[in-house]
């Protein structure tokens, strides 16, 4: 196979640990001929003041669920920013990745209320521009593995969206359902345990080095992990699920189909119910194991990440904060990096189960309060 072809990330090593990212040599270029896609949300700072982070947060990782279930379920990097997402496809699936990207923005629409920017641009138009586009794949435990990226061309092509230089056009056809299986809201909110959880969206300064970038994002990991685990904001034992939970009624905006919203709220109680049963009284149904589960929740959590910058959501106590934004200050003012932090008392997971029965399911974490959103808000 060519490095054009879908095999090209597959092949790409997968790294355990999380600070050897900061390492430029870790990153591949991406080929020319491979397609960019970025979309985020219009307006999320209004969403927010409305108290509608999780639907916001839904609709980001809908946009990585309808793209990996096109490409069915083949390994592309994508990255969950919060109120948006970015990901990368090979040439060949550049039509099926713009169908459910337009199919994402007409149920985000259509569901929600909620404007989605989109757009799509290949990685020479990215180069041609002067920029860069490298990717990593970060693998926390055995069964799930995020693609990391730098070089600045992922940040670039969300600016040139925000701006309209570039734009996904619709195409004009009748509404049509993305494919959203296995996209889910059900697990509780994770409280603080420690003092509070930051929300961090760090990016390089104009001209700053990825060398220099990347002494920084060491500093921050080490200043993060006074608890051992990096400010890991899933405890150990996993999350906590009530019923009904709080996601029900996203999650029958995501699953509806042709039925009204309302009949697939009365069938996700009766499976939920189930579902609560299993995990309260930790019952054994085939292979699926709850406490297994819940503690793979933990392991395979996407809650830092390297995305043409850092983003971490930390569990911190006050001490760390200190550390952190010490570090922060420091670099801030040598003009090595511009900074957003946000401070909430709850963390948030968003989740994508290809199977309950293996270990694959994917939890992208953000703060519960607005999160990567309010952070970034503080870069301007």
């Amino acid at each position: 196979m060519t490095q054009t072809t879908q095999s090209y990330y597959e092949n790409l090593p997968r790294v355990t640990e999380f600070e050897v990212l900061a390492d430029p040599a870790c990153y591949a270029p991406l080929p020319d001929d491979w397609v960019v896609g970025v979309a985020d949300i219009v307006g999320s700072t209004q969403e927010i003041a409305r108290g509608r982070y999780k639907t916001v947060n839904t609709v980001g990782a809908a946009v990585i669920s309808a793209q990996l279930n096109a490409a069915e379920l083949l390994r592309l990097p994508y990255v969950f920013g919060g109120d948006g997402a970015g990901f990368a496809v090979w040439p060949e699936q550049r039509g099926a990745a713009e169908n459910a990207l337009d199919a994402v923005r007409r149920w985000a629409r259509r569901e929600f209320d909620i404007e989605l920017r989109a757009a799509m641009v290949t990685v020479g138009e990215i180069r041609a521009a002067g920029h860069d586009i490298r990717v990593a794949r970060y693998a926390p435990a055995e069964g799930v593995d995020y693609a990391m990226f730098s070089g600045g061309g992922v940040a670039w092509a969300e600016d040139q969206m925000k701006s309209g230089a570039l734009r996904l056009p619709e195409d004009g056809m009748p509404d049509k359902e993305p494919d959203l299986s296995g996209l889910s809201c059900r697990w509780s909110n994770l409280e603080a345990k420690n003092g509070a959880i930051l929300s961090l969206v760090i990016k390089p300064g104009v001209g700053v080095s990825v060398r220099a970038f990347a002494k920084v994002s060491r500093s921050v990991i080490a200043a993060s992990d006074g608890s051992g685990r990096g400010g890991h904001p899933v405890p150990r034992q996993g999350p906590n699920f009530r019923f009904p939970p709080v996601g029900l009624s996203l999650e029958a905006h995501v699953s509806h189909g042709a039925r009204p919203v309302w009949v697939q709220k009365l069938a996700l109680l009766g499976a939920n119910l189930m579902i609560w049963a299993l995990f309260r009284f930790n019952i054994r149904l085939g292979n699926f194991s709850p406490q297994n589960y819940r503690e793979e929740v933990g392991h395979n959590a996407d809650f830092r990440k390297f995305d043409d910058g850092l983003k971490m959501t930390l569990d911190c106590d006050a001490e760390a904060q200190k550390r952190i934004e010490a570090v922060l200050r420091a670099a801030a003012d040598k003009g090595l990096i511009r900074y957003g932090m946000h401070a909430q008392d709850e963390a948030l997971m968003t989740c994508l189960v290809p199977s309950a029965t293996d270990n694959t399911h994917m939890h992208f974490v953000d703060g519960a309060a607005g999160g990567y959103a309010r952070a970034a808000e503080q870069l301007r």
